[in-house]
C-alpha cells in the first residue's frame, strides 16, 4: 500500500493502471476517521475492481464558518493501519494546497438537488463537495466510486454531478451501517458521550417510526414528517433541525405521496453540539406476478 500525497503523482499511478496495465480503479472518497460505515465500501470496492484507491481529504470547502472543520477527528496513521487489513492499493492524502492551490478560483454547483434540506441548513456545503469530489475524479478517472446511503442527498448530487459533466464513472451506493441501537455509524459519532450516544439513536427510532407508518397507509408527507417530529421532541439530549419527506430519486415534495415512487425520509438533528444526519428510503410495492392483495415494502437504507 502506498500513500501519495501529491496529486501530480496520484494522477500518473492512475493514468498508467488504465492505459498500461488495463486495470479497473475503484475509488472511496472519505474524509478520514474511518469506521466500518467507510470499510464496508472498501470491502465492495475490494471485491468489484482490479485496484483501490481511497482518499482521506478533509475538505475545508464543505464547511461552513462556523461549523467544525478545525476540531474535525483527524488520524491518518489509524486510517492507514485499518486499510492495510483491507488490502488497499493506494491511499490519496493530499494537503489542502494540493487540491486548491494559490489562485484556485472555479467551483461547481449542482442546481436544484442540492438546494433543499443540507441546501438551506449548510448553504455552499455541495458546491465544496461537487468540487472537491470533480477534482478528484479529474485526478484519478476511476471506473467506479463508492458511497453510503447515510450521505443521501449527497449520493444525489455525485449521481447528477457525473451525468452531467460526462464523467466515465458508475457511482455505488451501499447501504447505511449501524450500531446495535440503529445509530448511523458516522465520524462525528467520535464526539458523543455515552448518554449522548444513548439518546442519538433516537433519530432513527423516529424514521422507523414513521416507516411503520408508511406501511400503515399514511401518504401525508407532513404527518410522516410529525411522526418524526415528534419521537426526536421527546429525546430531552435532542434537538430536530429539519425532517424531509420528498421523492428519494428527484428530491421533490409532495403534500400527498405517489403510491409509485421511492420515499426518502431524511432528518437532520443536534445531540449536545453534535450535529447528526440520517435517512431512510421506502421503495414503491411491486406485485408479484399473479398476486393480488397489500405487500409489504422492503426496509430502506
Amino acid at each position: 500500500m502506498e500513500i501519495i500525497n501529491r496529486r501530480q503523482r496520484m494522477a500518473s499511478v492512475a493514468r498508467k493502471l488504465r492505459r498500461e496495465e488495463d486495470k479497473t480503479i475503484g475509488l472511496v472518497p472519505t474524509m478520514g476517521a474511518l469506521h466500518e460505515g467507510h470499510l464496508s465500501l472498501v470491502r465492495e470496492a475490494r471485491r468489484m475492481c482490479d485496484v483501490v484507491i481511497v482518499s482521506v481529504f478533509v475538505n475545508p470547502t464543505q464547511f461552513g464558518p462556523a461549523e467544525d472543520f478545525t476540531r474535525y477527528p483527524r488520524d491518518l496513521t489509524g486510517d492507514t493501519t485499518k486499510l492495510a487489513d483491507y488490502n488497499v492499493d493506494y491511499i490519496f492524502a493530499p494537503p489542502v494546497e494540493e487540491i486548491y492551490p494559490k489562485g484556485f478560483a472555479t467551483y461547481v454547483s449542482v442546481e436544484n438537488l442540492s438546494e433543499p434540506m443540507e441546501g438551506v441548513a449548510r448553504p455552499g456545503h455541495f458546491r465544496g463537495v461537487a468540487t472537491v469530489l470533480t477534482v478528484l475524479f479529474n485526478a484519478i478517472r476511476p471506473d467506479f466510486a463508492f458511497f453510503g446511503q447515510k450521505d443521501a442527498q449527497q449520493t444525489l448530487v455525485v449521481k447528477r454531478l457525473v451525468r452531467d459533466l460526462a464523467f466515465d464513472i458508475e457511482v455505488v451506493v451501499l447501504p447505511t451501517v449501524r450500531e446495535q441501537t440503529g445509530l448511523a455509524l458516522s465520524s462525528r459519532n467520535a464526539y458523543l458521550s455515552d448518554e449522548q450516544r444513548k439518546a442519538a439513536a433516537v433519530l432513527y427510532r423516529g424514521l422507523s417510526q414513521a416507516r411503520e407508518v408508511y406501511l400503515e397507509g399514511e401518504r401525508n408527507a407532513k404527518r410522516l414528517a410529525e411522526t418524526v417530529r415528534a419521537q426526536v421532541d421527546a429525546e430531552p439530549l435532542a434537538r430536530l433541525e429539519y425532517v424531509g419527506v420528498v421523492d428519494a430519486e428527484t428530491m421533490e415534495k409532495y403534500d400527498r405521496l405517489p403510491e409509485d415512487r421511492p420515499v426518502l425520509i431524511a432528518i437532520a438533528a443536534h445531540v449536545g453540539k453534535t450535529r447528526l444526519i440520517d435517512n431512510i428510503v421506502i421503495q414503491p410495492a411491486r406485485p408479484k406476478s399473479g398476486a393480488t392483495g397489500r405487500l409489504t415494502l422492503p426496509e430502506g437504507a
